[in-house]
């Protein structure tokens, strides 16, 4: 009995640390894809900080990353800046990539 109670143990810390990854993937990526738009929008390094600060706080709006992409393409196309929802999706592929790439440097 003990060693089903080990497995299934294990098993859920896996599980809460998978999870947890995931948190810190999505706030990095999140931070990333501010700074990416912050840029396109020239903004100064300190807008920029605060930018990257208020695209990750917009993802607890709702699940999924649907208010990420209207937040950021909203964003871009008021301070004038040339972008379609498909360039911004794909930013957001890419800073996806890269946070994993930073996260798994960091381990």
């Amino acid at each position: 009995m003990t060693t089903f109670d080990d497995r299934e143990r294990g098993e859920e810390l896996r599980f809460a640390k998978g999870e947890e990854m995931l948190f810190r993937i999505h706030a990095r990526r999140n931070r990333l894809l501010g700074v990416w738009a912050a840029e396109r929008m020239k903004l100064d390094p300190a807008e920029t900080e605060g930018y990257a600060k208020s695209v990750v706080q917009a993802d607890f709006e709702e699940a999924g990353d649907e208010d990420m992409v209207r937040k950021i393409l909203g964003d871009l196309v008021s301070a004038g800046v040339d972008t379609s929802e498909a360039e911004v999706r794909s930013a957001m592929g890419a800073k996806t990539i890269e946070a994993k790439r930073q996260l798994m440097g960091e381990a």
